[in-house]
This record gives structure tokens, sequence and C-alpha cells, in this order.
């Protein structure tokens, strides 16, 4: 066996520890007596305990402190030992703290009002910025510890069911061979991992690991604190709301039944039996397919054949206005009322979701159970979803958005003269484009009561979140129909391209050079230096190469953005340990919430716009901005005034 030891003193481990610059770490937990048969519950600080901690600082060696096992003894005195950790090493500034997942170990720190601060490491994310192929960056399932030691390094890990035959980890003896072993080994591999990665990215992509020390790693921990917090809800309310729309999916079932002679639709309409109905029994025309040439079923299609009906056959138009209703209360009972039920805590009352920093290529953030990213803005929400989240008693939720961060990156990347003069003076860059697509006066693109201003500024905020990453005249009609409700022939939306390409010089050329670069190289990268290989740029196929141009566009301008959020993260984890009222609750695009005492916001507004409109980097010379709303329920949120 490697050279691990059982520690049980404070001595003896700052013995271990002295002189160390870099230091792995790894918790072992166990489920609180209460939730024993609960096969999550060690994972979750709510419902369990850390049992022990194990630290490396030499590859091939390790120590293993346990603190709360059932036998066996612990460490003398796990107050001092918790005490002294946190000063010594995860808020010191002169030690790296490594691990794999810091996101979980900084959760359980956070519970303990301990903050990992930077220098810090998580060997998950450093695996995922490394490549798996010639093309291909590990995934998040291509990254867990066992798995890579195994990999990379040819270890043989035993499972935690292997090692533990049923136990719970607080049961075994912390002096045996298989405890040692198995505890020790996470956190000495973990080191290996730290090395091995830092290896690869000093010979091949060194910026990347740039992105892990100082954005990802930081990010990590942010996240640990989001998820220890979780979001806070009204389960009541979401009850509620449960009944009243199954009792309006009722009602449209019904009448849709009535309409159909009972045809057999499912839970979303899109039945083989209500397609044959659609397409045989009623002879309609087929105006989507399917990828794979089958009749289309979805909204787009039952929105076309609506419309179609409108003109056609009249007497059908109420059936798709059903069913569009159907579909619509079906996905907002299932994905937001059952969907966020289904992961309420039972402890906390609140919802813990993961987040995951690197879910997604250009380096954005995903969320799961639940995914509250999908979480509909109030403009798009019927039922009122964004009302479920609500402060605990004496306390205010906070949002810090940032106003447009993408199209302020793009205004960067391109120089165009007219998207930077309208950020640098605080100019409405929509109005901006209302005058460059339709070709009228500044002035007059945003008088509120010219004509036609409603729609002209609904096709500028279309063309504006879409030009800068190909946006073609078919996708912008398609966009305007479906999403704005705007009927525009594809010659206007083609001649609405034109004007804007002309009337952003700036952008028609970045876009050129963006994407000649990317043929030649086959990658796109941020700002920083976050690359993402793109094969496709050499495929024949014209949709293979579509899709890895449109890639090479929206990847520096959405992952640089990404890059700022997580800066921002980074700086709030540094900046809030006096602030510890503050507390982090979710991320949702490109704005950060918080739950606050009522009494704080303007203290919190001030520390948290800091974080987050601090310049990025010394080239970037377009104004960052977030704005921010206050309020007891995420969807009755108010904004501030500066």
């Amino acid at each position: 066996m490697e050279n691990y030891r059982l520690v049980t003193t404070l001595p003896e481990l700052r013995a271990y520890l002295a002189g160390a610059a870099v230091v792995a770490f790894d918790f072992e937990t166990s489920p609180d007596e209460g939730y024993r048969e609960d096969t999550k519950a060690a994972l979750d600080p709510a419902k369990s305990h850390i049992v022990g901690v194990s630290f490396s600082v030499e590859e091939g060696t390790g120590v293993y402190v346990p603190v709360a096992h059932k036998a066996g003894g612990n460490i003398e005195n796990a107050e001092a030992l918790w005490a002294w950790l946190k000063g010594s090493l995860f808020e010191s500034k002169s030690v790296v703290n490594a691990a794999h997942n810091l996101a979980f170990e900084a959760m359980f720190l956070y519970a303990m009002g301990i903050l990992v601060k930077s220098p810090c490491y998580d060997t998950i994310a450093a695996a995922q910025m490394t490549l798996k192929s010639k093309w291909e960056f590990r995934e998040l399932r291509d990254s867990g510890l066992k798995y890579l030691a195994t990999t990379l390094f040819g270890a043989d890990m035993p499972s935690f069911e292997t090692v533990t035959a049923g136990r719970y980890f607080d049961e075994m003896h912390p002096g045996e061979y298989e405890t040692l072993r198995y505890a020790c080994a996470d956190s000495d591999y973990t080191l290996r991992l730290y090395h091995k990665c830092n290896d690869w990215f000093d010979k091949f992509l060194p910026r990347h690991r740039t992105i892990v020390e100082e954005i990802e790693s930081p990010t990590a921990v942010y996240c640990g604190m989001m998820q220890y917090n979780g979001v806070p809800v009204d389960k009541e309310a979401m009850l509620a709301k449960q009944a009243e729309a199954e009792k309006k999916i009722a009602a449209l079932k019904k009448e849709i039944d009535d309409m159909t002679g009972n045809v057999e639709i499912g839970a979303n309409a899109s039945t083989s039996a209500f397609k044959r109905y659609l397409y045989k029994d009623l002879g309609l025309p087929v105006l989507k397919r399917t990828e794979r040439n089958g009749e289309a079923a979805d909204d787009a299609a039952m929105q076309m054949l609506g419309e179609w009906c409108a003109e056609h056959r009249p007497a059908l138009t109420r059936l798709f206005t059903l069913v569009q209703e159907y579909r619509k209360w079906g996905k907002l009972k299932s994905t937001y009322i059952d969907g966020y039920l289904a992961h309420v805590n039972g402890v906390t009352g609140r919802i813990h979701p993961d987040f995951l920093p690197l879910g997604t290529e250009t380096g954005r953030f995903a969320v799961r159970n639940a995914n509250l990213q999908n979480c509909p803005r109030k403009t798009n929400d019927p039922i009122g979803i964004r009302n479920f989240f609500a402060a605990p008693p004496g306390c205010v939720l906070l949002s810090l958005d940032f106003s447009q961060i993408e199209l302020r990156v793009g205004a960067f990347y391109c120089r165009d003269k007219k998207m930077l003069e309208t950020y640098r003076n605080g100019g409405d860059i929509h109005a901006q484009t209302t005058s460059v697509i339709f070709g009228v006066p500044f002035a007059v693109a945003a008088d509120k009561n010219a004509p036609d201003y409603k729609e002209h500024r609904t096709i500028a905020k279309n063309c504006n979140f879409g030009v800068f990453y190909g946006l073609f005249p078919r996708g912008l009609q398609t966009t305007l129909r479906f999403k704005a409700g705007l009927d525009v022939s594809l010659d206007r939306c083609r001649e609405i391209i034109d004007n804007l390409k002309a009337g952003y010089s700036g952008l028609t050329a970045w876009q050129e050079e963006t994407k000649k670069t990317a043929r030649e190289l086959c990658y796109a990268e941020t700002w920083l230096g976050r690359r993402r290989y793109l094969p496709g740029m050499l495929s024949d196929d014209w949709g293979t190469h579509a899709f890895a141009e449109r890639c090479a566009l929206n990847t520096p301008i959405q992952g640089t953005a990404a890059d700022i959020l997580k800066a921002a993260c980074g700086r709030i984890v540094e900046g809030i340990t006096d602030k510890m009222w503050l507390r982090p609750l979710l991320q949702i695009h490109d704005e950060l919430v918080f739950a606050l005492p009522a009494d704080r916001v303007e203290e919190a507004v001030r520390f948290v716009k800091s974080c987050m409109e601090e310049v990025p980097y010394p080239a970037f010379d377009v104004p960052i901005v977030a704005e921010a709303s206050v309020g007891e329920r995420f969807g009755m949120m108010k904004e501030l005034e500066e």
C-alpha cells in the first residue's frame, strides 16, 4: 500500500502539512441517524455529516483524520481542527487547496462558516478542460476520480460499495487497511491529477490552466455555496397551482376529445393516433416534418396548421387553439410544478440544484435536479412560476442581472463604431438597431409614440440577439413568427439582415474574419483562451459545416460572457467573508440571485455590482452594467433605481 496513515492529533496533521504549497483534500460523509435509508443523504449537508478528511501533499502519501467515526477513535478536538484548518489552510493565501469536485467540499465547509479561498483548484474542472481525443474535451461523465485514476494512472481503486460492504462509512474502523486506503487514495490521486493536468496544460494549452485556476475553481466554490443555500419555495402555492393546472388540463382535454371523437392525444398531443387523425382522417397538409421525415406535431407544426386552417378550414381553427393551450399547460405542470416539487428537500423545504459550470461547450452553466435555468421570465409565465420562489421571513430576494452582456461582448469583438458609441454613451442598442435596419433617425427609432414602434423594436431585438451568431433570413422569419407572433416575409427578412450588415460594417467584417480563422485552425476561443474544437469546419456536408460556423461565431461571445460572469462569482467569494448574511441562491443565464436581510439591500447591491461591473480584462473597453431588482418573491421583483 502507498504510504497512507491515520492521524488523530492536530500536531501530527500540522507536521504532515507543514511547508506544503499544494494540499489535496477529500471528505468522507455519512447520513445522519434519521436518514440512513436515504441513498443520497450522504451527499446532502442537511441530512449528513463529515466523518473524516484526508490530505495529501506528496504523491503516494496521504493522511486520514477521523472526525465522527462510531468506533476506533477520532481526532481529540474536532472543533480545534476545523478552526485551525480554516485559518491555516482553506482561507490561506499561501496554499493551493485542491479537491476533485471542489463544489462538494466547499458546500460542506460553507455549512460550517468556512469559505475556500483562492488559490484553489478543482481537478474535475481541470480534467474537463483537457483533451480526451484529438477534437474532444472530456465531459463530466469522463471525469470521475476513480475513472481517471484507472485510465490515467493504472490505479486499482475499489468502489465505495466494495470497501464498505453494506456499512456506512462512520461504521468503519478508521485505522483499518481498507478504510485508510479508500480515504487517502481520493486525496492522493487528486494531487496526482493536479500535477498531471497542469503538465498537460503547460505543454499544450497553458491558457486553460489559467482558466481552471482563476475562473473555474473559484466558481466551483460559489456553486457549493448556492447548492448549500438552496432556493426557498412556497410549497403551498405550488400545490395550489398544481391543482389549478390539473383542472385546466382536464377541461381542455374534454373539449378536444369532444371535437376529435376521443382520439388518444397523450400528455403532449403528439401521439401517432393524433397525427393519424390530423393528416389522414382530416386530410390536413404536412407543413412541417421531423428530422426522420415524419409528420411533425410539435408547437410550431400546431401553430402552422392553425394558421392554415384559419384560411382554408376555419371550422378547425378552435382545435389548434385548444391543442396549443393543452400543450402549454401540460408543459407548465410537468416541468415547472411537478418537476420542481419533486426536488423540494424534505429537511430544508428548498430546492438545492446541481450546478454544472462546465455544462456547455461554450463554458456557460447548466443546472439539473431541478433545472431552474429554464424558469420562464415574467412575460412568459401565465401561472406565476417565479412566485414559487419566496424569500424567508425577514428577508428579501435580490437579483443582479447583466444588461445585454452578450451584445456588449459582441460589440467589443467586432469593434463596430456605432455599437461601441451606443454602449459608451449609455444609449439604447435596440433603438440604434431599429434606426439601422429601418433607415429612420435614432430619435424616431427611440420614440415610443412613433408609428410601428413596437413591431420595429421587436424585430430589432430579435436581430440583435441572433445576428452575432450568423442569423439567416429563414431563421429570422421563424423566430419572428413563433416567438414574436410577427408574420414577416422571407424577402423582407433578407432585406432586414442586409440592412443590418450594411449599417454595422464592423460586425460583418468580424464575422468573416472569425469564420476564416476557424476554418484555418478548426477551433474557436474566448478572450481568455477557452478553446472549442470545431472539426465540422472541414466537413463537405453543408449542414455540418454551417453548424460549425455558427459555433465559431457564438463561442467567443457566449464563452467570454460566461467567463465574465464566473470571474464575478470568484470576486464575490473573495469579498463575502464579512457579509455571510448575503446568501447566493441561484444563477440563471446572466443573473445572480441572493437572499438577504431586508435592511442590508443597499450594502449588498454596492458589493455585488462592484464584483460584476469590474473591468474583466485590461483590453475590455465596453461598459458592463448589472441591473438590480428586489422583492419578496422572484416573480414580483422591482428594479432598483441607480
